[in-house]
Order: C-alpha cells, then structure tokens, then sequence
C-alpha cells in the first residue's frame, strides 16, 4: 500500500504540474513582480542612498542589511582612493567625536582614540592627501552657527564633506527644559539655510540622536530621555530642508543610526554612547554613501547608478529587438498562408487541398528567430534583475541552519523520486545527471547561504567542483576512445554547448569570458583531452583490441600530459605567457592578468587526468570482463567487493574529517589536487559496487544534473546578485517567500536556455561538412566583430 500511495503521488505530482505550465507560471510572476517594483519605484523613488540613510536591519548580531541594496565593507587602501584631496569634518558632541574615531580607522587601523574628549582633533593621511578633522560643537548654537557661516562666506575652504549633530548636551545643561528645546528649534532653524547652501557643492549630513539605555545612564544623565531625545529629533527633521526646493542641495538626514542604537544601545558602557561595533556600522554607512558612486565596488549596490549601456549591449539589444519582430512577422505570413490554403478547396473533386509545406530554409529560419525572440526576453530579464536598479539586492549571510536545513530538503525530494534505472553499468547516464544533479543543487545552496566563509563546508564542495572536472575527463576520454570519432562536429557541438549561453551573457552582461570560470575550465580541459587522445598516434579502442601494445602507447600519452599539467603548475611565468598571447588573453585575462585563470586552473589540475586514467582502467575491466554489472550483482565478487567498500566508506570518512579540521584555507587549496580524487573515487566505488544501489537513481537529481551547466551559469544574475556577492530580492521583507518565488523563475529560465542552447545547436553546427565549414567562417568573422567592438569600447573608456 505504502508503495502504491508513493506511485500515485508522484503521478499526481507530475499530471497536474507540468515544465510548461511552471514556465508560463514563471513568466507571469515576473511580469507582475516587475510592474509591482516599477510602481514601487516610481511612487517612492529610486535613491537607494536614501534607504542606506533611512532603513535597514541586522543579519545575526553584528551585520548590517540596509533595506533594497548591499554594503560594501571598504579596506583602508579603499577608502584611502576614494578620499584622496579630500578634507573631512565631524562637527558635534562626543557621539561625533566617536563616530569621527570609527570613520578615520577605516583609513587607518592604528589609530587610537587619544586627545583632548571636549576639543578639536585633526587627523590627516598624508600618503592620500585625506584630512579628517573633528570639531568640538556639543551644542546647536552660535559658536556652531558662526563656523558653519565661515565655509559658506568663502573666506576658508570648504570641506567635502561636514557630518554633523549634536543635541544631549543642550537636554543636560538645561535639565531638559522645555525652554532648551524652543531655543534649539530658533538655532537650528537659523543653521539649516546655511547648511543648505553648502549642500550645493559639500555633502552635509545631519546626525539624529541616537536612543539611550535609561538603566544604565549616570545620575547626571539621568535628565536625557528617549522621550526628549526624539523631541529634538523631529524638530531637526522638520526644520531641516523646509526651504530647499533642489534635491540636490538638500543635507541629507542620517536617521539609520537610531535604528541601529535600538538594537544595541543595551550594550553600551554607560547607557549614552554606542558599542564599538555599532559605531563601526555607522561609519561604513558613511563610506558607501559617499564612495559607492566614486569606486562602484560590485557589492556595493547602494547609492550606484545604474550603468550606462555599452556599445555591445546597444547592438545586442538592437539585435534581439529586430529577431523579436521578424519571428512575430514571419508567424503571422505563416499564420494567414496556412489559413488561406486550408480553406481552398478543390471545386472537381470537393476535397480539401493540403496545405503547402514551408521550405526547410523558412522553417529553419523560423525556429532561429523563435530561439532568438525567447532568449531576448530572457537577457531582458537578466538584466533588470542584475544590472538596472529595478530589483533589489541583499548581501549574504551565513549560518549553519541557512545551509544545512535546505541540503537535508532537498535530499528527502532526492529519496522521494527514486526509480529503477534503464542500464546498471558503472556511472550510466542516470547516474551521472543524478551525481550532477545534487552537487549543483548543493553548490547553490553554498552559494546563496554565504556558506564560503565556513571553510569545511568550503573543502566540501571543492570536491564538489573537482567531481564535475573528473566527469569531464571520464565522459570525454570515454565517447573518443569507444567512438573513435575526432570529427569537427563533435568538437563544435561540444564547444558550442558549453560556451553558447557565457559568450550571450558575455555580450549583455559586459563580463569577461573568464568571469564565468567554470565554462573556460571545462572547455580548456576539453580541448586537451581532444588535443591529446587526436595527435598521432591516435590509438583508440578498436586499434588497441588488435594489439595490446597500443595500451602502454595510450599510457605513455597519459604520462606526458601529466608532465605537462605539473610543468605548467609550478611554473606560473610559463602558464601566464600561454595565455597571454592575443586573442587568447581577451578571453582569460580577469581585471587586467590571467593570475585569477591560474589559480582556477591549478586548484583542480590532476582530476580531469585522474577522470581520465579511471575511464581506462574500467573500460579495460570491462572488456576483459573482470567486472559484473548485472542487475542486483555486485561490482566484484562477494569478498572483494565487501573488502573495497570498506575501503571507500573509510577513505570518504576519512576525507571529510581532514577537510572539517582545515584550519587555513590556502594550505588546504595547496594538498586539494592531489587529495581531492580519494573522495571521488570512494563515493564511485560506494555507489556502483553494491547492485541493488547500482540499480536505482534519482529521477529528481536527474532532472537539475541535465541542466546543471545552465543552473550554474544562470545563479549568477538571476538567482544571485551583484555577479554572486549578494542575493537578488523580488519580494522584500519576506526572506523565505522571496527565496522560493525567486528559484521557481530561476529554474524555470535554466531550462528553457537549455532547451534554446539545444535547438540552436542543431542549426549552427551541422553535420554536413562542407554547411559547417560555412558557419564556422560565419561563427569567425563574428568574434572578430566582437573584438573589434570589445577595443573600440576600452578605447572609449580610457
């Protein structure tokens, strides 16, 4: 009974809820979701400096999330380049004088709170030219009035940027008198016009107070209330600004700081001023507000302006635009050619005509056109969702529960839609798309957790990566030493696979090739395994049967790949003038070096061999049939099989307690190539020696393993943000709702690319030679358009 009910239930599943009408769901979330945030834009406004300022929350205890965009968290170096020339002034009380402290640590870590509390202190860096001063002004009165009328009279210079506030004081020397609160009104109001005025040309910032811990504050404190405290505040709010009709000379109100006190005001040392690491939290809102603009860092969303459209993007646009257009255009020729020969009629004989059937080059023209028109929406998607301001974005942040709970979800759905497979011999296709499958669901999960910052999990899904690479080498070595079949098209098929939809996101996205490096990893390795398996003397299986001395002539190759991946791993100069040679270091190049492509490169250099080396030797096996894969057998006999698993279960252990006890990330990155391949080989042997585990795969794991190329590259826009650095938010406030919502449309998109990449590949690389040779020249006079297009553009920027 209990199997039946778990059958029907995975029919009903499958009957009512089909690709297609996920699909035609996922467009219409969109499309709502995209007009909810364009209204929400419009009628609030786009200024994500003003959320940085105004709203936000705390992930954990100590991190940040402004409300609708990501943080940047600036080193020093940082903020040394984006004040250089620039001069700095704290004007206010000892909550100033703090802030004031926190912000010039951010340029300089030594610094230490020294000097006169109740005076003046400079700070100045003079390898930056950066001059931060602090100003003693606890009250808003005269003195404050008249050293604001000095930078507006143009007697001194004006600094860059004024960050003022003040108010306590005023509630403590007067006893918090209604009377102090009417003459702070009268200063303040006489202040603000000034303030305005220098808005014009300084960015001004106007502190509010901050809420106190009554319990803890001194009996000569005991006068500032949160009551009187927000008082004062709505008066500086209120007054300020009322005169200024220009947003852009407005002095722009720093109010997140209350919200941040809320949270931990409680752990301040006397009840008034704020914990250390609130203060930092404050002066890093500071430095995005003011250096977002200027430095444009990629996870720092707030307060950047979208940007501007490359020539590239202008033409893709112009492309997909015009192949939008023809699709719809030919459809509707078709459309009315059918109807108009469906309704002739043949007056001898009274029968319908048929219908004339369209020529394979309107057809074939047709189907281009409809994979152009999907893909067009699609990179419009892509684009609003990581390059215009439409959606909004988080920055990540990890916890143990927001990592592990989703991989114990998504391993009982593994369990649930587990089937019999068609084929039980080591590593069949089920069994491929289903290892594919989980590992990408599990990288995702890494990804979208923040889970990189937790290094054992980091060792784990190295493995993960490793494993993808090692099926490369097995996958591959495996068609050409079976097929023996080294054609173009083979090639071309694969190379277009693989690279199709990163050379698009290339050309919309303005990324480099080597930005997604996973597409030139594989790609790389495959042009090497070709490279190496096609040179003479190419020995295949078919040759190697007749002569077993093709075998040791096999290994010898193996061998001197092998020498060439350790030569070029330990020679970083080598490798770097390899690819460095033009055209090659436009595609591996990374922010001006190929450093980023050695490192990728050499993090997993020896699996694809070790892919590699096990295909032969199980192939030789099974020729040799020194191997059982019947249905329910295991692997060996009884005694070797028992004794190898125990072997694997030991080695897998064994790993994972060697990579859960890392203490430091670049020794353990140094022992990953050669160790990494342990693990692989023990989850191989776990998984295919006993036969009734052999015999069985996930169908749902199966499903994600035949789109992981897509899930992989696709997370990087559209489920992720800011090129992987934050998380993309379509339904804010709701964390979990907007996860969900937001993988159902990512998915969905992974397939349908995947379906796209398909279908273009049977038109653009055909298998008559000679129409191949035609697109290839084609596919070449392309690229090179592209890099003539790609100088043009860095000449434009320079």
């Amino acid at each position: 009974m209990a199997g039946l009910a778990y059958t029907l239930g995975k029919r009903e599943i499958n009957y009512y809820f089909s690709v297609r009408s996920a699909k035609a769901l996922a467009l219409g979330a969109v499309l709502l979701l995209a007009a909810c945030h364009a209204a929400s834009r419009r009628y609030r406004g786009d200024d994500t400096c003003e959320y940085l300022l105004s709203s936000g929350r705390f992930l954990g205890e100590k991190v940040w999330q402004p409300h609708s965009c990501m943080m940047h968290k600036y080193k020093n170096s940082e903020a040394k380049n984006c004040l250089i020339d620039k001069h700095i002034v704290f004007l206010g009380d000892s909550r100033i004088r703090q802030l004031f402290y926190s912000f010039i640590k951010i340029i300089n870590p030594q610094i230490k709170e020294e000097g006169n509390k109740h005076g003046n202190i400079p700070f100045e860096d003079k390898s930056a030219s950066v001059k931060v001063d602090f100003l003693w002004y606890p009250e808003v009165n005269g003195s404050m009035r008249q050293r604001i009328k000095s930078w507006t009279e143009g007697s001194v210079a004006k600094p860059h940027i004024i960050v003022a506030g003040a108010a306590t004081w005023s509630i403590k020397i007067h006893n918090g008198s209604n009377e102090a609160l009417a003459q702070y009104k009268i200063n303040i109001t006489s202040i603000a016009p000034l303030l305005e005025k220098l808005a014009k040309s300084s960015d001004v910032y106007w502190i509010l107070q901050d809420p106190v811990y009554e319990d803890l504050l001194s009996e000569s404190r005991k006068m500032i209330t949160n009551e009187k405290i927000d008082a004062y505040n709505e008066a500086a709010v209120r007054i300020l600004n009322s005169s200024s009709r220009n947003s852009k000379a407005k002095v722009k109100v720093f109010s997140v700081s209350k919200l941040i006190a809320q949270e931990t005001i409680m752990k301040s040392s006397d009840g008034l001023h704020l914990p250390e690491s609130s203060r930092d939290t404050n002066a890093m809102i500071l430095m995005n507000v003011y250096c977002n603009k200027i430095m444009k860092p990629i996870d720092g969303s707030c307060c950047q302006p979208q940007p501007p459209l490359t020539l590239i993007q202008k033409l893709a646009f112009c492309f997909f635009t015009l192949s939008i257009i023809g699709y719809f255009v030919i459809s509707l020729i078709h459309r009315n050619n059918y109807r108009k020969n469906k309704s002739c009629t043949d007056l001898e004989i009274g029968e319908e005509k048929k219908p004339t059937i369209s020529t394979p080059n309107v057809s074939t023209l047709e189907m281009l056109l409809h994979c152009f028109c999907k893909l067009g929406l699609i990179m419009t998607y892509f684009y609003l969702c990581d390059r215009a301001n439409l959606f909004m974005k988080e920055n990540k942040f990890y916890t143990h529960s927001s990592f592990f709970i989703p991989i114990i979800y998504i391993l009982v759905l593994g369990v649930f839609y587990t089937e019999n497979t068609k084929e039980t011999k080591v590593l069949n296709r089920e069994q491929t798309d289903e290892w594919k499958g989980w590992m990408q669901l599990v990288i995702l999960i890494y990804h979208i957790s923040g889970a990189s910052t937790f290094l054992p999990v980091y060792m784990h899904i190295r493995v993960l990566v490793a494993a993808y690479l090692f099926q490369t080498g097995y996958g591959h070595f495996s068609y050409f030493w079976i097929k023996g079949d080294f054609g173009v098209y083979r090639v071309c098929q694969v190379l277009f696979r693989l690279n199709f939809l990163v050379v698009v996101l290339c050309i919309v996205m303005d990324r480099p090739y080597q930005f997604y490096y996973f597409v030139p990893l594989v790609t790389v390795w495959f042009m090497i395994i070709y490279a190496t398996l096609a040179m003479w003397p190419q020995i295949v299986q078919k040759k190697a049967n007749g002569n077993c001395l093709w075998h040791f002539g096999l290994l010898l190759k193996l061998i001197c790949l092998l020498a060439c991946i350790y030569f070029l791993s330990y020679s970083q100069g080598a490798f770097e003038k390899v690819f460095s040679f033009w055209p090659l270091s436009k595609c591996f190049e990374l922010n001006g070096n190929v450093y980023e492509w050695w490192f990728r490169w050499k993090l997993d250099r020896y699996v694809v061999f070790h892919g590699m080396l096990f295909a032969f030797i199980y192939l030789a096996l099974q020729k040799h049939q020194m191997i059982s894969e019947g249905k329910g057998d295991p692997l060996f006999s009884s005694r070797v099989s028992n004794v190898l698993l125990f072997i694997s279960i030991v080695s897998f252990l064994t790993y994972s307690i060697w990579a859960s006890s890392c203490k430091n990330k670049a020794e353990c990155n140094e022992l990953h190539p050669s160790v990494s391949v342990v693990q692989i080989l023990a989850f191989i042997l776990i998984r295919n020696i006993p036969g009734y585990v052999r015999s069985v795969y996930s169908s749902f794991f199966a499903w994600f393993g035949k789109i992981s190329l897509e899930l992989f590259i696709c997370q990087y826009h559209i489920w992720l943000a800011a090129d992987t650095k934050g998380i993309l938010v379509l339904i804010p406030g709701y964390p979990m709702f907007n996860v969900i919502v937001s993988t159902f449309i990512f998915v969905c998109v992974a397939h349908e690319i995947s379906q796209i990449t398909n279908d273009l590949a049977q038109i653009v690389v055909p298998k008559d030679n000679s129409t191949l040779l035609k697109r290839l020249l084609c596919i070449a006079g392309f690229f090179s358009g592209l890099l003539f297009f790609s100088a043009m553009q860095e000449q434009s920027r320079h």
